[in-house]
Formats: C-alpha cells, structure tokens, sequence
C-alpha cells in the first residue's frame, strides 16, 4: 500500500507542477495585453504559490516521503511542461554533408 501511496503523491505533485507552471505561462502570455501587468503577475503569483504550498502540505501530512514523491512529480511536470512549450528551433542543413543532413 505505501507504493501505490507513493505514485499518487508523485501524480498529485505533476498535478501541481503543472497547476504552477501553466499557471506561469498563461500569465507571461496574458501581460502583453494587460491594462495592469504588475497586477496580474502579483495576483497569479499568489494564487499559483498558495495552491502549491497548500497541496505540498496536505501530502507533507502524510509524510516525508509523500513530499519527496511529490517534489520529484513537481519536476517532472517541470521538465514536461518547459519540452511542450520551448519553441523549436529550424536548422539549417549543415553544408558539409551531403543529402542535406
């Protein structure tokens, strides 16, 4: 039972990571158009700390390795989340090899 304890926690913390993280790219994308981009990035950056504090210590009550499991989903939906929306880049055939390779 504390495995599968264990793969919830590392689920519920991708869950937040991407909470927080697409809650951070919604807001960058969202300030170019704001009236009150200062507002914006102070109110999202409140909401998005507090809900990750907030399910970190729910799963903090369960004990250390649930944060633990939790962190490492946390950076999984990180790592995930920065692959999906990095912009990718055209490269220009290398004028060495031959086919365009």
């Amino acid at each position: 039972m504390f495995w599968l304890y264990l793969a919830l926690s590392v689920l519920a913390g991708a869950l937040l990571g991407a909470f927080f993280f697409g809650g951070l790219w919604w807001t960058v994308q969202k300030m170019t158009g704001s009236s009150r981009p200062y507002l914006l990035a102070a109110a999202s950056f409140i909401v998005r700390n507090a809900v990750l504090l907030a399910g970190l210590y729910l799963l903090l009550t369960g004990g250390w390795p649930y944060l633990l499991a939790a962190m490492a989903g946390l950076l999984v939906a990180r790592t995930v989340t920065f692959y999906m929306l990095k912009p990718h880049e055209k490269r220009a055939p290398s004028p060495g090899l031959k086919g365009g390779r």
